[in-house]
């Protein structure tokens, strides 16, 4: 099976910047990762020093064969303390912009990747209303400094993500809040109380959603109206929903409030941004637990490298925007497992698109191995490796075919069964 996509398609890979930056202090991730008691695994420490070494990884992107980069910038280094906007900051990731046009690196640039600034997170975070506020003001600014370097904008990232983990009953409705006593030391290195405290994630799922798609909406026309020219959207977290007989009521549940509300809101966007990693079932009584037979990952969820196509059908025909999918990947020790899901994946983003379906790029998560939040850097998602003692780089070989892919603008199935590294 040979696939020609069409001139202009865009093939990158996916960071965040408090994933890869590192010493992002001034964020709220950074207090709950190194509260007393945390529930994370480790910290983000210097993470992959890409705040520093970012000439390098953007080289390594455009050697692979790659045409895009979708990165953050960091709500917490651009405005440190709410109503101060930090000029270094903003000078840096006009450098790391710029530096992406000189590799022919398009940026994807995504404003907010999960973490904000310890002052937010101090005066109620997500679940506050006011946070929509601020963070289009934030976007307002950042676009003015950046926005002629941006080729694609996402505004945040998986907004949908508090809802969809507490429908599959991963978080609990009312939050973490009352099952993590380290947040009560969390929120004091904030200045705060718990009662204010709202990192995300941390906080009642439901009223997050809420806040972030409010916030979507006045970010995406701040930055509309601002410096740049480019095509503006928002990234959901997407499994492919399932229902086994008599599960139809739950999965559609499911659907309306973690999914459908975002993508009628962006009936008014350029694009949608499609992450997806797996499926979820769903049978009478809500969620299920993997099916029999079916591998299960470190994540806890199924190798199921196909959901990619239901999610992309889902998303075009309920938002009717351009799809573009910003993150698909596998945490896996093993490369060949992660070619081969690369190899489905592609061939089920190939069925969408033979049916016609719009969908403009395709980024990898994750370019390197990074910070996995809680997990820390235990999971292993990146196409290339990183040692962490030494940071040096190395490319594993679906980094290879993905390039080899980029380069051609052709999905060739054959490549990702050999055992063999490619011609180049």
């Amino acid at each position: 099976m040979t696939y020609a996509f069409p001139e202009g398609f865009i093939w990158g890979a996916a960071t965040a910047a408090h994933q890869v930056e590192g010493d992002n202090t001034n964020s709220d991730f950074w207090v709950l990762e190194n509260a007393p008691g945390t529930i994370f695994k480790e910290p983000s420490g210097d993470a992959c020093d890409q705040l520093h070494r970012y000439p390098e990884d953007i080289a390594l992107l455009a050697g692979l064969g790659f045409g895009s980069y979708r990165l953050s910038i960091e709500w917490a280094r651009i405005e440190p303390e709410e109503g101060h906007f930090s000029t270094a900051a903003l000078d840096h990731y006009r450098r790391v912009l710029a530096c992406c046009h000189e590799n022919g690196i398009q940026p994807c640039v995504t404003f907010h990747h999960f973490t904000s600034p310890r002052w937010v997170a101090a005066d109620g975070g997500w679940e506050s209303e006011a946070t929509a506020d601020r963070f289009a003001r934030y976007c307002e600014h950042a676009t003015a400094h950046l926005g002629d370097l941006i080729a694609i904008g996402c505004t945040i990232n998986e907004a949908n993500l508090p809802a969809s983990l507490a429908y599959a009953g991963v978080l609990p409705r009312q939050g973490l809040k009352e099952f993590a006593p380290f947040l009560k030391d969390a929120a004091r290195l904030c200045g705060t109380t718990l009662d204010r405290f709202g990192p995300f994630l941390m906080s009642d799922p439901i009223k997050t959603r809420d806040v972030m798609l409010a916030a979507h909406c006045r970010a995406r026309d701040v930055i509309r109206g601002g410096r740049g020219d480019f095509p503006v959207g928002i990234t959901l977290a997407m499994q492919d929903l399932v229902a086994v007989p008599g599960g139809e009521a739950k999965r559609d549940e499911a659907r309306a409030e973690t999914f459908d509300v975002f993508l009628d809101a962006a009936k008014s966007d350029d694009f949608v941004g499609v992450q997806t990693y797996s499926r979820a079932r769903f049978g009478a009584d809500g969620p299920l637990p993997a099916e029999e037979g079916v591998p299960v990952l470190t994540m806890g969820y199924e190798y199921w490298p196909q959901a990619l196509e239901g999610t992309i059908r889902y998303a075009a025909e309920r938002a009717g925007v351009p799809i573009y999918v910003t993150e698909n990947g596998i945490g896996t020790d093993d490369d060949a497992e992660r070619v081969a899901y690369y190899g489905e994946a592609l061939k089920a983003l190939v069925r969408c698109m033979e049916s016609g379906i719009d969908v403009r790029g395709y980024y990898a998560w994750s370019l390197l191995d990074n910070f996995e939040w809680i997990h820390g850097y235990g999971p292993h998602f990146g196409i290339v490796g990183v040692d962490r003692s030494t940071q040096a780089r190395s490319p594993k070989r679906s980094a290879e075919l993905l390039g080899a892919t980029a380069r051609a603008n052709t999905y060739d199935a054959a490549q990702f069964r050999q055992e063999e590294p490619i011609d180049e």
